[in-house]
């Protein structure tokens, strides 16, 4: 049924628009009955439906409904399989239509710049490529179902600490890169319902009532067609906002900023027209859930094992030094730490989420007939506080010892990463490893299991002989990890994050959090692997790594074409071959590389990826396609992407650091930079412009001449001196003022010059 929503619209009164314009309560829009505007509910997400009927809240104090916790976003991210994100998101419209809940509030997509935010559990990656990726493949699967999506937090909401006035402060290419990137492409491609704008002010201006951030890249550039909501309490100034591109304010306001609304059009600070089109957004997403209303499906058990596969295809065996898989039958095996028996698999917070079963591998591996090698428990540790038991411990260290193999269950408690706070620093708890390390003195034979939503120092990484990250795997990860373990599944996840030796390595060290009334981003574009390889510094386990329990082979990189220009698109691909065997699933990485040297550019940034399945000594071609965008950096001289003519290198790889295959292109640009020629221009910038280099390069030699005295009178001392290399590079190096001083050149004369360069610089190639 089309509705004609300007129609309604225009029967309103101006009170009802107003009071359309932020919710009724905590978690439901407004109607108006007498129009058939319905009201419909939203619910927090987005790695299951924490739908709340009573004593509704923000971060979780309050019970919700049972429902099915699936992986969070840290561990979805490293599966790199966008089918899967869909799958996901396919079920969680499901249980949404089943609860008539209208918009799910997920996916986030904001960017990892530091360990320490408290919220990194919830946000996909360090990349922007990649977590723009999984959030459109997660927004189309919800959509699917005529169920909306609100990705979130727009923008640059990169902490906990001081998140509701802290500005953050970000150059423009750097904003543009990093921050902004994760967003348009899921904007783009996924086209979600609505997008959720952040608590933080960017360079001064809260996101809430920032134009030019909600209004002209959101809408203006990048087509969004949805209504924009606030974060829950974002709102600075109601009126200001609502102007800005901020349609929906959430939760109630209690009617106070619905009549300052009402005030600013009487009085004529607001156009009545703003209010009439964030009202029409907002009752184009209301009837295209209430006209499309469907039957949902809720099968928790069927979603279970949904969470279960999940988190099998996203966990990271980060190291392996042969004692994985463990064996199936005729070994005694410790299952040694409190999260064996129960595991921590979410984070705490708006997204967490009431979870009808939970199972943990104590529990899994009971369950599994395949396993018939002993197991045997040792809790170790205790969760709620920081401090050595020394009975845990020694009973650990026993049984430990008089097994053949121990697995320690590790990583951080509830406490230590929540959404409202930060991390106080990258260390696990000092008890579990005093366990570790005290366990090692008795069982060569040890592997570490991690639960956590960020990374962690790893002090004994060297010295056990396998580490699996399973990050927050949801209610099933249990289940998972045991079929990892044992080997009944094939790990296949790889890092959507660089794991770093320590805190202080990381890019963001010295100006995370801020001084809580700005932040700087002072590391610029350098945000994690885009850093650590520039510095060539090591790591402890670098973005994209993960091991499998079979190998494979890479050959055959093609390139479609030599050269490219900005409208063409260079088709890439590869053959990936399982040499070992078992049967496996490998991620191709795609990384580009500029070689032409136009801006300060990180060493390579990852631009595509694909996720195949082989059969032992099976080969599959995997095929990628890399557009102008794919080499091209924000150049803020034309404000636009832009890529620079030159040598670009593709390099194919298992990770960041594990490049198997690399080609150049050769790309040709048609832009035109513009180029302002004045006093203070360098002789080294004139030779950087093909336009101006002919002209100034016709002038070297005489001026190289002017500036050493020439001819045949010169010393030798002062030719030793100053040698014509020497000399050049000075000269390169000097502004065109310098001319009057060097070379004798008039006012006149310098004035002419700059007109000449000015005119070539201006000649259309």
């Amino acid at each position: 049924m089309e509705r004609d929503i300007r129609s309604i619209v225009s029967q309103m009164t101006l009170e009802e628009k107003a009071d359309m314009c932020s919710g009724r309560d905590f978690w439901h829009l407004k109607g108006v009955e007498r129009l058939g505007v319905p009201e419909v509910m939203v619910s927090d997400g987005p790695h299951g439906l924490r739908k709340q009927n009573e004593k509704a809240d923000h971060l979780g104090a309050n019970e919700s409904i049972k429902a099915v916790c699936f992986p969070t976003a840290c561990a979805t991210a490293c599966s790199f399989d966008r089918e899967l994100l869909r799958e996901l998101g396919e079920a969680l419209g499901d249980e949404c239509q089943a609860e008539d809940v209208s918009v799910i509030l997920g996916p986030a997509v904001n960017i990892k710049r530091s360990p320490l935010c408290g919220r990194n559990f919830e946000y996909f990656s360090e990349d922007p490529y990649l977590a723009s990726q999984m959030a459109a493949a997660h927004i189309q699967g919800v959509q699917s179902k005529n169920v909306g999506t609100s990705i979130k937090h727009f923008a640059a909401n990169n902490q906990e600490y001081r998140r509701l006035s802290c500005s953050s402060e970000i150059d423009e290419r750097t904003l543009r890169e990093i921050y902004l990137a994760a967003f348009e492409a899921a904007i783009k491609d996924g086209k979600p319902d609505t997008v959720m704008c952040s608590y933080n002010k960017i360079n001064g201006t809260f996101a809430s009532e920032n134009h030019w951030l909600l209004t002209e890249v959101l809408r203006d550039e990048w087509g969004f067609a949805g209504y924009v909501m606030s974060d829950w309490g974002a709102v600075n100034d109601r009126v200001r906002g609502l102007a800005a591109g901020l349609d929906l304010e959430m939760p109630a306001s209690g009617g106070h900023t619905d009549a300052e609304i009402v005030a600013a059009v009487k009085n004529g600070t607001l156009d009545e027209a703003v209010l009439n089109r964030a009202v029409e957004r907002i009752l184009r997403i209301i009837f295209k859930f209430a006209d499309g209303r469907r039957p949902g499906d809720f099968d928790m058990e069927k979603h279970n094992r949904l969470a279960e596969r999940i988190a099998t295809e996203s966990m990271v065996l980060l190291k392996n030094d042969g004692l994985l898989p463990l064996p199936k039958e005729g070994k005694k095996i410790a299952f040694i730490g409190k999260f064996a028996e129960k595991p921590r698999f979410q984070g705490g917070g708006s997204s967490h989420i009431n979870s009808y079963k939970i199972t943990g591998a104590l529990e899994a591996a009971g369950q599994i007939p395949e396993i018939t090698s002993k197991i045997t428990y040792a809790q170790g540790y205790n969760v709620e506080e920081d401090r050595i038991d020394p009975a845990l411990l020694t009973e650990a260290v026993r049984v430990a010892e008089e097994a053949d193999i121990a697995v320690i269950f590790a990583g951080l408690p509830d406490a230590f990463e929540s959404e409202g706070y930060d991390r106080a620093h990258m260390g696990m708890p000092k008890c579990q490893n005093e366990l570790i390390q005290e366990i090692l003195r008795v069982q060569k034979n040890t592997v570490v299991l991690l639960h956590n939503g960020s990374p962690v120092e790893m002090p004994w990484a060297g010295d056990v002989k396998a580490i699996l990250e399973a990050y927050l795997c949801g209610q099933a990860v249990g289940a998972a990890q045991v079929r990892l373990l044992f080997g009944l599944a094939n790990p296949c996840g790889k890092l959507a994050e660089t794991i770093p030796l320590k805190l202080q390595d990381n890019p963001s060290y010295l100006n995370f959090p801020g001084d809580g009334q700005t932040v700087e981003y002072k590391e610029g574009v350098f945000v994690g692997y885009r850093y650590y390889d520039k510095k060539e510094m090591d790591v402890r386990f670098p973005f994209g790594h993960g091991l499998s329990y079979t190998s494979f082979q890479y050959s055959d990189l093609k390139l479609s074409r030599n050269q490219l220009s900005d409208s063409d698109t260079l088709a890439v691909s590869l053959k990936v071959k399982n040499t070992g065997d078992i049967a496996g699933k490998e991620i191709v990485q795609l990384y580009v590389s500029d070689l032409t040297g136009a801006a300060n550019r990180p060493v390579k940034e990852l631009k595509g990826f694909a996720k195949v399945f082989l059969e032992p000594g099976q080969e599959k071609t995997v095929e990628m396609a890399l557009d102008k965008r794919s080499f091209a950096w924000y150049n803020t001289r034309i404000h636009d992407w832009y890529a620079a003519t030159g040598d670009y290198e593709i390099l194919a790889g298992a990770s960041s650091r594990d490049i198997r295959l690399t080609k150049t292109v050769h790309f040709v640009t048609e832009t035109q930079l513009p180029f302002h020629i004045h006093r203070n221009t360098t002789v080294a910038e004139l030779l950087a412009d093909e336009r101006t280099a002919p002209v100034i390069r016709s002038m070297m030699t005489d001026l190289a001449s002017d500036m050493t005295g020439g001819g045949d009178n010169s010393s030798e001392a002062a030719s030793e001196a100053i040698t014509p290399e020497m000399t050049l590079k000075m000269l390169e190096n000097s502004p065109l003022r310098s001319f009057k001083s060097f070379s004798g050149l008039s006012e006149e004369e310098l004035t002419s010059l700059i007109q000449t360069l000015q005119e070539a610089a201006d000649t259309v190639r």
